[in-house]
């Protein structure tokens, strides 16, 4: 073989067809800058309202004890004046199937207000925020600290944000179990070093959850974690209130003087003057003169920040604005449509009967059970006898007296005759009564009702229907 025959000619590769370094971009910390506005202002408000429920709602008693708590030992749920017991798990579902069609309607209504104003994750990030900005300044002194090298000052800065982060983590944590068991008692297991295992890893488990997705991870939260974001475009139409910037009126854009009139940037020129507030002050990072992206939260940070640029130079507001695909496009919207009155309507009906059922909910339960040791019993006297235990549930804060009473085919008796039983509040009385009525008269089995009143209360009353065995011959 000829050395010319062996020789290998190397081809260049196109650069555009070599493969990147790595398929993954980096993440870049975002630095949202501090707005001012209405919409800034309700979102404060929100803040404060959400967090105050949050860590006050365990301190505040009620008939002695705990206004809210839901104690998982005892399983027994308090809500204010309301007492729940696993029995009333159908509430609980009910007021979840709610919370998610309140979520679908506001969503088709309005986009993600759930996002912008109540989401834990949003609400908890802003205060993460507020505690980096009293420590680290304003969005250029945290990027330029940021920059900078180490020093005295800069861990100094650094670890006054991180001891404020973890404290006000480690409160929420702690705050979170006290609404599963007694908050004040709590506070002395605290005082004494004597927390329970259990307390200890939820309360250090909510707290790093809190500082990890809040104070962390922040944005990328909602951008790769939630599953929200998602499947919100499946609940948009074209009347839906969304966060857009209007292209027609602000393009072409570019900078012009303070003040200057629309025309002033030259012929053509747009409303928009490239400033670039609306990304600086986005929570997410993105870019909203793109079009509407699902890491948008419709916080409207973007609307006061291009609503302050706007009085600057002298243009309307409305750059950036809350509206529809149908306005932008110069076509009628229209906010009461089908998917809206249906939505309205399922959600209407939900909470009415939530309420109705809940106002007509009785605080007492009874279970039936009968004894399987033997199906039935003849007697000497020609009559046959069924032992039955009634589990007589008194769910109300107040001791009561209970008479049982038994109806069904026949002449039924009960043993003890005088069926009285007194029951303490929130316990569980489990009562062994015996039911007989003549052997064949009616012949087979048959369906009687249990009622169970109170003595003092004769509102407080429920039935149970169970099954008397009898002979056949």
């Amino acid at each position: 073989m000829s050395a010319a025959a062996s020789t290998v000619t190397e081809i260049p590769l196109d650069p555009k067809l070599t493969p990147p370094e790595s398929y993954y971009q980096a993440h870049q910390k975002l630095y949202p800058r501090e707005v001012h506005g209405r919409f800034a202002t309700l979102r404060v408000l929100s803040v404060w309202l959400l967090l105050g429920l949050y860590y006050l709602l365990p301190w505040v008693n009620l008939h002695g004890r705990q206004a809210v708590l839901f104690d998982l030992r005892a399983r027994k749920f308090y809500i204010f004046a309301l007492e729940m017991w696993p029995q009333d798990f159908i509430f609980l579902t009910w007021l979840l199937i709610i919370a998610a069609l309140a979520l679908f309607f506001f969503t088709a209504l309005a986009g993600r207000l759930w996002c912008a104003y109540a989401c834990p994750q949003t609400v908890w990030t802003e205060v993460f925020l507020w505690l980096e900005r009293l420590t680290e300044g304003n969005r250029r002194a945290r990027i330029k600290l940021d920059a900078a090298p180490w020093s005295r000052s800069k861990f100094a800065r650094k670890s006054a944000k991180q001891l404020l982060w973890v404290a006000f983590a480690l409160w929420t944590g702690f705050t979170f179990v006290g609404f599963f068991s007694a908050i004040r008692p709590l506070v002395a297991s605290v005082t004494h070093l004597a927390l329970g295992p259990w307390e200890t890893f939820w309360s250090l488990f909510y707290a790093f959850a809190t500082y990890g997705n809040a104070g962390l991870l922040r944005e990328q939260v909602c951008k790769y974690m939630c599953p929200y974001a998602r499947f919100q475009s499946a609940m948009f139409d074209k009347d839906t209130l969304i966060i857009t910037y209007d292209a027609e009126r602000g393009e072409p854009r570019g900078a012009r003087r303070h003040a200057a009139p629309r025309a002033g940037a030259g012929a053509g020129a747009g409303d928009c003057i490239d400033c670039t507030w609306c990304v600086q002050v986005c929570p997410t990072g993105i870019d909203i003169r793109r079009g509407l992206q699902y890491e948008c939260i419709a916080c409207a940070a973007c609307i006061d920040a291009c609503d302050q640029v706007m009085d600057r130079v002298g243009s309307p507001r409305g750059l950036i604005r809350f509206t529809t695909q149908h306005a932008l496009d110069h076509r009628t919207t229209r906010v009461i449509r089908p998917r809206m009155l249906v939505y309205a309507g399922i959600l209407s009906a939900l909470c009415v009967g939530f309420v109705v059922a809940l106002l007509l909910r009785t605080p007492l339960g009874l279970d039936v059970i009968r004894d399987r040791n033997s199906l039935f019993r003849l007697t000497d006297d020609g009559s046959v006898e069924n032992v039955y235990t009634l589990k007589i549930l008194n769910k109300s804060e107040l001791a009561h007296r209970f008479d049982v009473a038994v109806n069904g085919p026949g002449t039924l008796t009960l043993d003890p005759a005088l069926a009285h039983f007194a029951v303490g509040p929130g316990e569980v009385y489990p009562a062994i009564v015996r039911v007989r009525r003549a052997a064949y008269d009616p012949l087979g089995s048959e369906t009687i009702r249990f009622q169970v009143t109170a003595h003092d209360d004769a509102n407080l009353s429920v039935t149970h229907v169970a099954r008397f065995l009898a002979p056949t011959r």
